[in-house]
């Protein structure tokens, strides 16, 4: 007679944020772990299940405070951090992001490898390859990485630091640099444009025909899953995306159709739109839609089988008509 293997125990920080929410409903609704969530400020009670334990942990550098929620895990997927500011102040981002993406990552990192945890799955940043691509010619993991900020500097070096402690042989680091994330509730300029699509407000973006790689949070959180356990994922570093590249002006019609509302696209020259956004400070938002920022997938694919589970299309809907994958999978 064959016994039951023993769940896993995992450990997910940042439980409560955009991406840690959806990523532990994901992992209930599979029902084969013991879940530890980890929060900075009060824990969202929606997150509940059975084996499930909460941790409020107020100071991510004291490693004290990961005595108990470490004892006995096996897998860390550590989200927690401090998010890409849109409107940060170059001469105080650097010292900012030090602290809750370098060395908070370091401590929960030597304090995994202390508690014989097997496996970290680190969350970083397409922005340690760079903020765009020559068109056809995708950001690869094996690219130089070419961080353009402040925050994207944190996430390289955050990295770095899991790799070093890597090497010690007893504990497995993945490292996912996923694009712009997308889906209900998302924040960053899907955020903005999901509101300008759902008031009908006129946007000057018609005339962008770049490709951007985008991720929806409901393939982003399977990849996520697959990376916890995978064979193949110990100690590699993968881009992920939908697989499907898309214009900012094409993403709009989508949002739009998903909607069921007008798509008031004007073809205002980019050059225009650049001088215009240059004058307003908004140079890095204009930036962010107008560039291309390509990424190719084809070692996920390759080394993990790993598909995505839905399409851009059906991603937006989901994310302009408020569908969560728990709720889409009923």
């Amino acid at each position: 007679m064959q016994t039951k293997p023993s769940p896993l125990t995992v450990v997910v920080t940042g439980a409560s944020g955009y991406i840690g929410s959806a990523f532990v409903r994901y992992l209930l609704q599979q029902g084969r772990y013991v879940l530890r969530l980890v929060t900075h400020s009060d824990p969202d009670r929606t997150l509940v299940g059975n084996d499930v334990s909460t941790y409020l942990v107020k100071d991510f550098c004291e490693a004290s405070q990961w005595e108990e929620v470490l004892r006995g895990a096996d897998i860390v997927v550590h989200l927690a951090g401090r998010a890409h500011m849109l409107k940060e102040r170059a001469s105080e981002s650097a010292q900012q992001y030090y602290q809750p993406n370098v060395q908070a990552t370091a401590v929960l990192g030597e304090m995994a490898l202390k508690h014989g945890v097997g496996r970290f799955v680190f969350v970083s940043s397409v922005g340690v390859n760079g903020n765009r691509t020559p068109v056809n010619a995708p950001f690869r993991e094996s690219d130089n990485p070419h961080p353009h900020n402040a925050y994207a500097h944190s996430k390289l070096a955050a990295e770095q630091k899991l790799l070093y402690l890597a090497k010690s042989g007893r504990m497995e680091v993945v490292i996912v640099r996923p694009p712009l994330v997308y889906g209900v509730d998302a924040p960053g300029n899907f955020g903005l444009l999901k509101r300008a699509v759902l008031r009908s407000w006129p946007l000057p973006l018609g005339a962008i025909d770049n490709r951007r790689s985008l991720v929806a949070l409901d393939n982003l959180v399977d990849f996520l899953a697959i990376c916890m356990t995978h064979p193949n994922a110990a100690n590699q570093t993968f881009l992920v995306s939908d697989g499907e590249d898309i214009s900012t002006s094409g993403l709009i019609r989508e949002m739009s159709r998903a909607a069921g509302v007008s798509c008031r696209l004007l073809p205002v020259p980019i050059w225009m739109l650049g001088v215009v956004c240059v004058f307003a400070g908004k140079a890095r938002t204009i930036n962010g839609l107008c560039d291309n920022l390509q990424v190719d997938i084809s070692k996920a694919r390759s080394m993990l089988g790993w598909s995505s589970l839905v399409t851009p299309i059906e991603g937006v809907r989901r994310a302009m008509l408020g569908v969560r994958n728990n709720e889409a999978n009923r």
